[in-house]
């Protein structure tokens, strides 16, 4: 309800706004921000590997692990910030 109208019209139904503005309040208060490149990497490889899968009438596929296995290692993010 707090960000509802600067959230409007702003793309995806509104969820454009919350990771932009998560962006800028990591980048504002110096800390990691909630989405990284390794976040970025997993979400792009979802639409090719379904493609894949669905080609080979639904085989599993590998899922590449571009962390290098450092994802065990990382931190839960607090996504209940009131500050997003």
């Amino acid at each position: 309800k707090r960000f509802g109208k600067l959230a409007t019209g702003a793309g995806h139904g509104g969820m454009d706004f919350f990771v932009l503005n998560a962006f800028v309040e990591s980048a504002k208060q110096n800390i990691a921000p909630p989405l990284d490149a390794y976040d970025a990497a997993a979400w792009s490889a979802i639409t090719p590997l379904s493609e894949d899968s669905i080609a080979n009438n639904g085989e599993p596929q590998d899922f590449p692990d571009f962390t290098r296995g450092n994802w065990i290692k990382r931190k839960p993010y607090n996504w209940m910030k009131d500050t997003y």
